[in-house]
């Protein structure tokens, strides 16, 4: 069984990706992926793609039929539009409450795997000293506080840690985005640097034109 550190770290570790990365974007690439694999659901929306592309097959081709020239033809096409229209909308509603059913699914699992383990490791472990601290390098208030709130005193509890975590998990996590947007942002600049330059000798080449047409 791991360390209950290791635990905790990877714990706070997966929180700080899911609000860093954000829950939406997160369902909709396991969404992706689900529909993707061979299952009855990828299936369904494999069916529903081939009748969209029919539908539209059918539009086009009733909207260069004339009604008053080829009525038989159109009346026909007509049939064939309205009854794939009505069964893509009662598809449609299907699926979306396939996706709607899939983020709720998906939502309560990740609330168990992350806020319900935050709560119930350091309620369950609370008197569970992580590591000891160095004996007489701290005063009794650090001690208390880092063995707070049930911890032996001198220890460093679950909460505790869980907190250290966290405050160091966000800290990179707010560092390694800014680095990343500055990064993005410079590299902006220079393609608009790059753009610039090579406007103006577009710009001179034509006003070369003009003089040698004066």
């Amino acid at each position: 069984m791991p360390s209950l550190l290791v635990v905790i770290f990877a714990v706070e570790l997966f929180v700080q990706l899911v609000n860093t990365i954000g829950s939406a974007t997160i369902n909709n690439l396991l969404w992706r992926i689900a529909l993707s694999l061979p299952i009855p659901l990828s299936s369904e929306f494999a069916a529903q793609r081939k009748k969209q592309k029919d539908y539209l097959a059918i539009r086009r081709e009733l909207n260069a039929t004339s009604s008053q020239d080829e009525f038989a033809k159109w009346a026909r096409l007509r049939r064939q539009h309205d009854k794939l229209l009505e069964d893509l909308e009662k598809r449609k509603k299907e699926l979306d409450g396939s996706k709607t059913k899939f983020d709720r699914t998906l939502t309560t699992v990740r609330l168990v795997a992350t806020r319900g383990v935050q709560w119930f490791l350091p309620f369950w472990y609370s008197r569970e000293p992580m590591f000891w601290l160095p004996y007489g390098w701290f005063p009794y208030y650090v001690e208390w506080f880092a063995s707070f709130p049930r911890a032996p005193l001198g220890s460093v509890s679950i909460v505790v840690w869980q907190w250290a975590c966290t405050g160091v998990l966000t800290l990179v996590m707010e560092t390694v985005m800014a680095v990343f947007g500055l990064v993005v942002a410079t590299r902006q600049k220079q393609q608009e640097k790059q753009k610039a330059k090579q406007a103006v000798p577009a710009a001179g080449a034509g006003e070369d034109s003009k003089a040698e047409a004066r």
